[in-house]
């Protein structure tokens, strides 16, 4: 449907929004400017969102609210998460892209260096949401993403295994040993690694544990792409622990995701680095069990990733204000976001809606490991990154080589790159 002519006074005002869209105008930083006003009444367009069969559901319900005030019509395209990023870069300059879509905040670099995403003004809003997620949310200064869900990896316990939370990994490692050595377990952890991809992302708790982060942070404390920090003193301590527990079988190649969740849901071993997407399988089977923030290994903090799930305007949408109007006027209600987290069951990202489910202990153990982490590096270099991180770390368990070597060549590769890209 073709917009139809809008009054001059409203004209004005999309040209003007348009003009700050196109050129990355969004916040400066500090969150605080307005959002634009509500878009205009009846018929002015259409909306297009795409979304995951997690979201589509509540979104149609919200899309339907949208239609029924401003007489706009939503149409919600259910779409594979694994497809939405490439093809929203991919469509968006044709003109076929959504005005809308659903992710993880760790897609923003790309999105805004293929010039598809539009700057968000949270003004006011942006109280309503956890620190975390806001930051999550910003790229190279400016707010891109309205934050719904936050995830984290957390410390899965079995409670009459394990009543109490270990201090500390050694001390979850004895526990955990002990229960094997009486006949009550038969793995003292279950750390899931892959055997073509390794576990960085389960494992980075415990490696940040060891001051061992992959960049470094600018005074803003945005991470900074020039700045890896994977073959750094910590780094080169987490390399031969890491060996030290392949060594001695508590990881290992042969105790894949589905095998190690398999193992907590049988009782075969008191804890579990998981995140919350396997937590409605051990309600269901009624596994005593509790979550923690992971334990640190090495006594500095242990900080998992952080993925923050949220919605994001595009830059070339035909009717910017709507979609704006959309995003910032009818998902940031509470009423959404709860609507949300009642369909995924994840970590709220508002804290209003946390406080209402904060009974939950799942819930609330989840939140508290989040509060503990840092966002997922939402940089391009990241991209960079995993592969040879994971088949490093793979090497090292293994014990295909010395841990600080296997380290430094890693970040030579990647660094050679993040320059080359």
């Amino acid at each position: 449907m073709r917009p139809r002519l809008l009054l001059p006074a409203v004209l004005a005002a999309a040209t003007l929004l348009v003009t700050a869209c196109a050129g990355g105008g969004g916040d400066k930083g500090d969150d605080k400017t307005a959002p634009p006003a509500s878009a205009p009444a009846a018929g002015n367009g259409s909306l297009t969102v795409w979304a995951d069969d997690a979201r589509a559901k509540p979104l149609q319900d919200i899309a339907a609210a949208f239609t029924r005030d401003k007489g706009v019509k939503v149409k919600v395209v259910q779409k594979g998460l694994g497809e939405i990023r490439d093809d929203f870069v991919s469509q968006a300059p044709t003109g076929q892209g959504p005005d809308v879509v659903v992710g993880p905040h760790d897609w923003l670099g790309k999105l805004v260096h293929n010039g598809v995403l539009a700057p968000l003004e949270l003004g006011d809003r942006a109280a309503a949401f956890s620190p975390v997620a806001l930051e999550a949310m910003r790229y190279e200064g400016r707010t891109y993403g309205l934050p719904y869900a936050v995830d984290s990896i957390a410390l899965l316990r079995n409670t009459e295994l394990a009543p109490q939370a270990p201090a500390s990994f050694d001390e979850l490692l004895a526990t955990g040993r002990r229960l094997v050595e009486q006949g009550r377990a038969e793995l003292p952890v279950a750390v899931p690694v892959d055997a073509k991809s390794g576990s960085p992302y389960h494992l980075y708790p415990l490696q940040t544990s060891f001051g061992c982060q992959v960049f470094g942070t600018k005074p803003d404390g945005a991470y900074d792409r020039t700045r890896l920090e994977l073959d750094g003193p910590g780094c080169q301590r987490f390399g031969p622990w890491l060996r030290g527990l392949g060594k001695d079988g508590v990881l290992s190649t042969s105790l894949t995701a589905d095998i190690a969740t398999d193992a907590f849901l049988k009782g075969k071993t008191p804890f579990l680095l998981a995140g919350p997407w396997d937590a409605a399988t051990f309600r269901a089977a009624h596994v005593p069990f509790a979550v923690d923030p992971v334990p640190s290994a090495d006594g500095s903090p242990a900080r998992p990733f952080v993925g923050v799930q949220g919605f994001f305007v595009g830059a070339k949408s035909a009717n910017p204000i709507l979609a704006q109007d959309f995003v910032l006027n009818y998902l940031s209600t509470p009423q959404a976001q709860r609507a949300l987290y009642d369909t995924g069951g994840r970590v709220p990202a508002t804290t209003a809606v946390l406080d209402q489910v904060k009974d939950d202990p799942v819930v609330a153990g989840f939140a508290r490991a989040a509060q503990a982490g840092m966002p997922t590096p939402n940089l391009p270099a990241m991209d960079s990154v995993w592969a040879d991180w994971g088949l490093t770390q793979l090497a090292i368990i293994q014990g295909h080589g010395d841990p600080g070597e296997l380290t430094g060549a890693m970040a030579g590769r990647i660094r050679a790159k993040i320059a080359a890209g």
